[in-house]
């Protein structure tokens, strides 16, 4: 019960957080998320100022341990009893692994089909890459929150994604691209653990200390979340103008990703909230399942993509995924605004 209280203050402060950022915008057209604007900024930035040579050597060591700071926050801030307390709900969790590791994966290759005649070979692999990636963890107990779903469910399924996915997502890679031309080393796997796992578990370890913190500055520390995305895109995209990307990048190509990135998420949130039904979930799980399964993590897929594409186009690899990033906040806001109209006043927050 009191794993749950906690869980519940938590999501709670989070959706304030995101009624502030996102709701407020979603009625103006043409007011975008602050974030999105910083990430805009970021790649203008690196187009006329590419990092190279030693600087940029710099900057991704920056960037790498920024993001180690980030997952060492996220496990100062996740309760054990939380998690061991939610897994009894195996059910839930199941569905949304499978909608996050096997539905999303299935409809990426699948997409193959659109190459070349609506994708490229490097956007056709970002497409691929993002469907392979963990959920969110912030945005998607957010989102449950606001529309009155089941928080406790949606912090264990998203933070267990987040972890499995560091290990899923590389073999995921392995599996699905080696005929793409995208060589994969084992190494990765572990670079890819000693940058997110090893810091997350060191946060769980030192939480009894520091959790409490961790809780009470949330609102600072949310600089880390961002600055450290802001430093993996201020080094992709280095390396992208490095690469000549924006070459291979036309105004109809992209506005054609644009397209699939809507046209995913709309199979996927489609899917998830009708299949739910059908397997008889309740409305509070079903929201669950519906923010959980289809939004995915850009803070683990941008660190992800710098150590499992090395000699790639890295630039035009996780362009996917920003845009999917910010459609997929767009929407679910929306959606999760719209499911909380919907609901009698009788249903407790």
């Amino acid at each position: 019960m009191i794993a749950e209280i906690t869980a519940i203050k938590f999501a709670n402060d989070m959706a304030g957080l995101y009624r502030r950022t996102m709701f407020s915008k979603i009625p103006l057209l043409g007011r975008l998320d602050p974030f999105l604007v910083a990430i805009l900024l970021t790649v203008a930035f690196a187009a006329i100022v590419p990092a190279d040579g030693v600087a940029l050597d710099t900057v991704a060591w920056a960037a790498k341990i920024a993001i180690g700071l980030l997952f060492f926050l996220y496990g100062a801030r996740l309760s054990t009893q939380e998690a061991i307390d939610g897994l009894r709900h195996w059910r839930l969790h199941l569905t949304i692994l499978a909608t996050t590791f096997v539905v999303f994966p299935l409809l990426g290759l699948a997409a193959k089909v659109l190459v070349p005649s609506v994708l490229s070979e490097p956007l056709y692999l970002g497409v691929l890459y993002l469907c392979l990636l963990p959920s969110t963890v912030q945005s998607a107990i957010a989102l449950v929150s606001v529309a009155r779903g089941n928080i406790p469910g949606a912090v264990v399924s998203s933070s267990a994604s987040s972890m499995i996915g560091i290990i899923v997502t590389p073999i995921l890679v392995a599996l699905t691209m080696s005929t793409q031309g995208v060589t994969f080393s084992g190494s990765a796997v572990l670079d890819i653990v000693l940058m997110l796992l090893v810091p997350f578990l060191a946060g769980q370890f030192l939480r009894r200390w520091i959790g409490g913190w961790v809780k009470e500055h949330g609102k600072p520390l949310k600089l880390v979340d961002r600055g450290s995305i802001l430093l993996v895109v201020y080094v992709a995209f280095s390396r992208g103008m490095n690469e000549d990307i924006w070459s291979m990048l036309s105004p109809g190509r992209l506005a054609a990703l644009v397209g699939v990135c809507v046209a995913l998420l709309a199979i996927v949130l489609t899917l998830a909230w009708y299949g739910s039904r059908r397997l008889g979930f309740s409305y509070e799980d079903r929201t669950a399942i519906l923010f959980c399964g289809s939004t995915k993590s850009l803070a683990t897929g941008l660190p992800m993509a710098t150590v499992l594409f090395p000699g790639q186009p890295i630039g035009l690899i996780v362009l996917p995924l920003m845009l999917f990033h910010q459609i997929q906040l767009l929407t679910c806001a929306a959606i999760a605004a719209r499911l909380a109209r919907r609901l009698p006043a009788a249903v407790p927050a």
